[in-house]
């Protein structure tokens, strides 16, 4: 299976960041007018679009003020500016293009050789052609300019993702198998595609399995919901967002309103799709969190340019993988190696207490389609677990 990316064209570099669009096929590698474009990676059939506007290097501020303010609120919206934790000890695994180790606010990173593996050219040392796993990696632990929201995690990165912006399932699925053999606690995948059949005891998507077989071994699994939101939404979120215990994430803006382009979850079952209906606390997606024109990193490719804005569920999941991070460092106990922990019973006790902890929007009873049960408040879960 194929995973294809399907980019935005790009508008000149804005003052102010670009709302939300979809627009036409471009290249990934391609940089238009002062604008790098980067998506959630996708089956070739299932088009998910991300882009993002550059702010260019040396202007009065490399890192304006206003991407400072709006990355801020984003911690004081989700609760990060309320705990003590910082994801210290916690190993969690990027799944992606890989990390530009040169970025000044990724510097200080030093990844060990078991922390680095590349299923797409087999080298040796970290790198980033494509730039989309730099700026995920930023929002977990970068420092300087743009601090990170768990910053003294673990990191492993796995290259499973190509310069054009593809990946194969089998390479995708062995990058999972690679994290958690390695032993991590938290696997982070801003990525997604079509879902396999997974019917009965029929299986036939080699990702989907790979996640089964981490969630197995209490590594908590949390998976973008994808970008297709709106009437070009195909109906349900991204695999593997769409694996029963895996935490699905969809993008809210800094005013907690739904990001336009955030999936719908099929909760109800279909009979076309061969799906059964979902329960609590795994109907999709689970939560959403900050997603909408975020703060991010620039990996050095072709320009200098050292900060973006960007929208999508891929930058949504991260900042839930962070949060899982302070809860993890928190309750060292529920880790994969931990004494309440590896085991798919612990991730599915956790999935119970991030349906309790959320914040629904004005309104809210249960579980919504686009919103899930609610918006990410790591001091809530934090709180909520002892």
């Amino acid at each position: 299976m194929e995973f294809d990316a399907i980019l935005d064209d790009m508008p000149e570099a804005p003052a102010q960041p670009p709302r939300r669009g979809v627009g036409s096929e471009m290249n990934v590698e391609k940089i238009v007018r002062g604008g790098v474009a980067f998506s959630l990676f996708v089956v070739s059939i299932l088009l998910v679009v991300w882009a993002v506007g550059l702010l260019e290097k040396g202007l009065l501020d490399p890192y304006p003020p206003a991407l400072a303010q709006r990355h801020q609120e984003f911690k004081q919206l989700s609760g990060f500016d309320n705990v003590s934790t910082s994801g210290d000890g916690v190993e969690v695994c990027i799944v992606d293009t890989g990390i530009d180790l040169s970025h000044p606010d990724l510097e200080h990173i030093q990844l060990a050789e078991n922390q680095w593996i590349d299923f797409i050219n087999n080298r040796g040392e970290p790198y980033d052609d494509q730039g989309h796993g730099t700026a995920m990696a930023g929002i977990l632990v970068a420092e300087n300019r743009l601090p990170g929201i768990a910053p003294n995690v673990d990191l492993f990165i796995a290259k499973a993702i190509s310069k054009s912006g593809t990946g194969t399932d089998s390479d995708i699925a062995d990058a999972v198998d690679w994290c958690t053999d390695s032993g991590v606690d938290i696997i982070s995948l801003s990525l997604g595609g079509t879902q396999g059949i997974d019917w009965i005891f029929i299986e036939t998507d080699a990702l989907e399995a790979a996640v089964d077989r981490a969630i197995d071994q209490g590594v908590f699994v949390v998976a973008a919901a994808g970008n297709d939101g709106g009437p070009d939404d195909d109906g349900d979120v991204a695999s593997p967002g769409s694996v029963e215990d895996v935490i699905c994430v969809g993008a809210i803006d800094t005013d907690a309103t739904i990001w336009s382009n955030s999936s719908v979850g099929r909760n109800g079952g279909s009979l076309a799709h061969l799906q059964f209906p979902r329960s609590n606390p795994d109907k999709k997606p689970e939560l959403v969190a900050p997603g909408e024109n975020l703060a991010i990193l620039n990996a050095q490719i072709d320009t200098d340019v050292l900060y973006a804005w960007g929208s999508g569920t891929s930058g949504a999941t991260v900042w839930v993988s962070g949060a899982i991070a302070h809860l993890l460092e928190h309750r060292p106990d529920l880790a994969q190696n931990g004494t309440s922990g590896g085991s798919r019973d612990t991730v599915e006790d956790v999935k119970e207490w991030i349906q309790e902890s959320v914040a629904p929007k004005d309104g809210q009873a249960e579980h919504d389609n686009y919103y899930g049960y609610g918006r990410l408040k790591v001091d809530t879960l934090l709180a909520m677990s002892g």
